[in-house]
């Protein structure tokens, strides 16, 4: 099919045989079978309502003003740019400001649905006008004149009609060509490319779902608590203690979707799929069935979330998939058989490593733990499966291999981990603390005391170093802010994310609530809700300048931001070291290219942010993207020469080094900042000779009361 006849064919399928979510006919944007809420809605909407008012830490009520804050928070989770609704549409909707509070309170759904069909009709409309636009040739677009493009529309006035409306959608395709064009693609390319998405932005709207709009309703009204406070579908509940289990039962692959088709963009590894072989990578999913004796169901075109589930079964079940090769055809399809297995996914737990470092003409070996996330196998545990999975139980076992391997020192990398069980943040910091409490929680009464239950059961003494950046949040948070209040390590890296809530899942009627019932504080008092953990040593941030949480979200008044500090006894290893260490850091890091290099990419990203428009004129932006690349390349190539290697001639030339070197597994002394936080490390050992800064020798505390028996929660970021 030729570009034009597939533009038309797309053109007719949305303007006279497009398919609702319902899978009606329609003629037109107008003409659709509107969404409508499934039986068991209603009550789950009471019971949440319910649940928020007896669980929910902040004492709110559900009155017109939350009702106001409600509406808002809709809008924009639905038009975050205000590129659809048109100010008439919101002016309609006002007469709901008031009026959420008692809908929700009576299980009433229909404004919330009102407003999403009037949403997903325009829509449709904006699909509409991309498809007559393309059809019209591209062409036509003229890039000689000087416009712009705002950046962040999220705060702008809605379209007051579909003149201006149709003046967004018009910039939005302009600039996606402009995009192709600087990229030196065709204009036939440039058109196939957005013909795509377009096709791929019918599917989207196509296939919504009745529990989509709950969910995204619900969620509107959860987040007016807090933004950690959510609602899970039956099937986010079944994803969310996937994850916090590490395990599934399946055939251990990772799906997307391409066009129609679902693809495996990955295997994970020992999972089914993976030891059978006969599934690749890349291959398309065209049909599934349960058994040889069943017949395939045919899932071209389906959500991957619904594929999934489909796939997705009990241990030692088969399940068939039809596939073909992505350089194959269709009609060329064969079958593989896989018996389901449970699927741990290892890339997620725990990991090890080590590597020797020279200071001062000794060597020191340094161990590095990676901890992704803080996971627990809370239904495991509780079946009393002995071997459940946790994070606690893995680090400890690789610290004593490590400690097998004679180690010097031990960097523990919370990069980038986004929290988990609270419970698992605790025991993890009784792996570094004789005993004593860890954190403090708090509802709107006194703190609560939680300490070190395993008082004793030390797992490492020696120097030690937590490495965090802005990406780390919440049991991070925890784990981070209790070794530096008690001075036992130095924590480097860049300033945490800021999240210091706890979360209890709540069951209803159908899926869960995530509720925020409590505050936590580090045992210094100090709490980390939006200020989050202050490195000792800062390093520059590896994706440029970014804005704090509190910057982002603005500073309130908050009288909970502190609390007082728990009874706890500091080691205080770090402190008298810390200028030094601070000295001998600036020192290596004003002369290493690397560090250079992070410099100047945190400086120039800076700059980037503050741009607020984007020029649709090609040789404003011709000027600008060759200034952009000339940056890239010489900043690149000062890093190259200081290490004494060979410039690069182009960016081409970068982009092909970058894909040969993706995927590739490197050594952790290949990586900048733990390079330089094992050189703070033996830095660490060398000051601490002559003081005698043995690991282990401070008192120990006092025993402190603990919380109430302990119950299954988590707190993820």
């Amino acid at each position: 099919m030729t570009k034009h006849a597939y533009v038309r064919w797309l053109l007719g399928t949305v303007a006279a045989g497009a398919l609702s979510a319902a899978g009606d006919p329609v003629t037109s944007a107008s003409d659709y079978a509107a969404l409508e809420p499934l039986d068991g809605h209603p009550q789950t909407s009471v019971a949440i309502v319910d649940r928020l008012r007896h669980y929910h830490m902040a004492s709110k009520s559900l009155d017109d003003e939350l009702s106001s804050q409600i509406l808002d928070k809709y809008l924009s989770f639905l038009d975050p740019k205000r590129s659809h609704l048109l100010a008439t549409d919101v002016s309609e909707f006002e007469k709901y400001r008031g009026q959420l509070d008692d809908a929700l309170e009576q299980g009433d759904l229909a404004p919330a649905f009102e407003i999403y069909n009037r949403f997903h009709r325009r829509a449709l409309e904006r699909i509409e006008y991309d498809v007559a636009t393309l059809q019209r040739g591209i062409e036509q677009f003229d890039f000689t004149v000087e416009e712009d493009v705002e950046l962040d529309r999220s705060e702008a006035p809605w379209p007051a009609d579909r003149a201006e409306v149709e003046r967004l959608w018009h910039q939005s395709l302009k600039s996606r060509v402009l995009i192709g064009k600087l990229a030196d693609e065709s204009l036939e390319t440039i058109a196939d490319t957005l013909t795509k998405r377009v096709n791929n932005s019918l599917r989207a709207v196509r296939q919504t779902r009745s529990e989509d709009v709950f969910q995204t309703y619900i969620n509107a009204f959860a987040q007016t608590y807090d933004e950690y406070t959510q609602y899970f579908s039956p099937r986010d509940s079944e994803d969310f203690n996937i994850a916090m289990s590490l395990s599934l039962e399946g055939i251990g692959a990772v799906l997307g979707r391409k066009d129609d088709y679902t693809i495996v963009q990955d295997l994970v590894k020992g999972g089914p799929a993976d030891l059978g072989g006969d599934l690749k990578r890349t291959d398309r999913i065209v049909a599934v069935s349960q058994s040889r004796k069943e017949p395939f169901v045919d899932i071209v075109g389906w959500r991957t979330d619904e594929v999934v589930q489909l796939i997705r079964g009990p241990k030692d079940s088969p399940v068939l998939l039809k596939v073909f090769a992505a350089q194959g055809d269709a009609a060329d399809t064969r079958v593989v058989e896989i018996v389901r297995n449970v699927v741990k996914l290892e890339d997620q737990a725990a990991s090890k490593s080590s590597f020797t470092i020279e200071r001062g003409g000794r060597e020191h070996r340094i161990g590095v733990v990676v901890v992704p996330t803080f996971y627990m196998d809370f239904k495991a545990l509780r079946a009393g499966d002995e071997n459940y999975k946790s994070t606690t139980r893995d680090v400890a076992r690789l610290i004593r291999e490590l400690k097998d391997q004679d180690i010097d020192a031990l960097i523990v990398d919370l990069r980038n981990n986004g929290g988990g069980s609270l419970q698992e943040a605790r025991e993890l910091t009784g792996l570094f603390v004789e005993s004593g409490p860890v954190v403090q929680v708090a509802d709107s009464s006194r703190p609560t005391v939680l300490s070190d239950r395993d008082g004793g059961a030390v797992t490492w003494r020696g120097p030690l170093a937590v490495i965090v950046n802005r990406y780390s949040a919440s049991a991070s948070e925890i784990f981070a802010g209790a070794i530096q209040d008690y001075g036992l390590g130095v924590v480097v890296g860049n300033q945490t994310f800021g999240k210091g809530t706890v979360q209890t899942l709540i069951p209803l009627p159908a899926g869960e609530l995530k509720v925020t019932e409590r505050r936590y504080y580090r045992v210094s008092g100090l709490g980390t809700e939006r200020n989050g953990i202050v490195p000792d040593i800062v390093f520059p941030t590896r994706d440029g300048s970014v804005r704090r949480r509190a910057e982002v979200l603005g500073t309130i008044d908050d009288p909970m931001a502190t609390v007082s500090a728990a009874s706890y006894a500091p080691r205080n290893r770090v402190a008298p070291l810390l200028d030094a260490l601070r000295i001998r850091h600036e020192e290596r890091a004003s002369t290493d290219p690397e560090f250079a290099y992070l410099r100047a990419r945190e400086d120039y990203f800076g700059r980037l942010r503050e741009r607020t428009h984007l020029s649709l004129r090609e040789a404003t932006r011709l000027a600008q993207q060759e200034a952009d690349d000339a940056w890239i390349l010489e900043v690149e190539n000062a890093r190259l020469i200081a290490r004494g290697e060979q410039p690069l001639a182009d960016l081409d030339e970068l982009t092909a080094r970058r894909e040969a070197e993706a995927g590739a597994e490197r050594p952790p002394e290949d990586d900048v900042l733990t390079r330089e936080t094992a050189a703070i490390l033996a830095d660490f050992i060398d000051l601490s000779q002559p003081l005698a800064m043995a690991g282990g020798q401070a008192p120990a505390p006092r025993t402190l009361p603990t919380e109430p028996p302990a119950t299954a929660r988590a707190d993820e970021g």
